[in-house]
């Protein structure tokens, strides 16, 4: 018999996934019925599952009406960058004064995990790799208050990668292949501003992007209380 645990955190996985992914969209209403059937869980794990994603701000839950997957608007996205822009230029700092043999192959091992999604023309694949790549900057960094302040922010920054992944990979991986070199040669200051400049010119075109996939009335209680349920796909 499956451990109750298990259930909910298979529930919270793969419904994690599919919203970072994009499998699932912004505002797209979660019916619980038909989540539950699907993952074969109960409405016990699934409900304990979706409390997990609206903490983590990628599930939006509507007392008494249901659950949608969060809007991401274009005032989220802001937000994201006034965070990111503080605590990643950090993050890099820490790691550069760190860098040394026994800690640098994982940030080597995520950029060429970059390097390869990038050649590989995947977008899901690039997207994926290249929040790999800030999420090892902040492990190098050796910091748990840190990592304990980034960790939360993983996978709405993968969430964004995803959604904004029609801008120029070719351009984020040289950015990345800078970044590597100063934290690697241990120049802390030069390492912190190329991670600014990295982050801040995703910015405006990340806004942008987030107007495309935004609904401007989104009213999230109309969302949550329908009640129609997905029809199965034709034979």
């Amino acid at each position: 018999m499956p451990v109750p645990g298990s259930l909910r955190n298979h529930a919270y996985t793969t419904i994690k996934q599919r919203i970072v992914g994009v499998e699932l969209r912004p505002g797209q209403r979660l019916v619980e019925r038909d989540l539950a059937a699907e993952l074969e869980v109960s409405r016990i794990p699934l409900r304990e599952a979706l409390r997990m994603l609206a903490a983590e701000r990628l599930v939006l839950l509507v007392p008494g009406k249901g659950a949608l997957v969060a809007p991401f608007t274009p005032t989220d996205v802001r937000d994201l960058f006034d965070v990111r822009e503080a605590l990643e230029p950090l993050a890099a700092r820490l790691a550069a004064a760190k860098a040394g043999p026994e800690t640098l192959p994982l940030l080597r091992t995520a950029l060429e995990a970059a390097r390869a999604a990038t050649a590989s023309g995947d977008l899901r694949r690039i997207a994926t790799a290249n929040a790999a790549f800030h999420a090892a900057i902040v492990e190098l960094a050796g910091n748990p208050l840190l990592s304990a302040q980034m960790r939360p922010l993983d996978a709405l920054t993968e969430w964004l990668f995803h959604l904004t992944n029609a801008r120029d990979a070719a351009e984020q991986r040289s950015e990345h292949e800078t970044m590597y070199e100063l934290i690697a040669t241990g120049r802390s200051e030069d390492a912190a501003a190329s991670a600014f400049a990295h982050v801040t010119a995703g910015r405006e075109i990340s806004i942008a992007l987030a107007e495309s996939w935004s609904t401007p009335d989104f009213d999230p209680e109309t969302i949550a209380k329908g009640r129609r349920r997905r029809r199965p796909n034709p034979a």
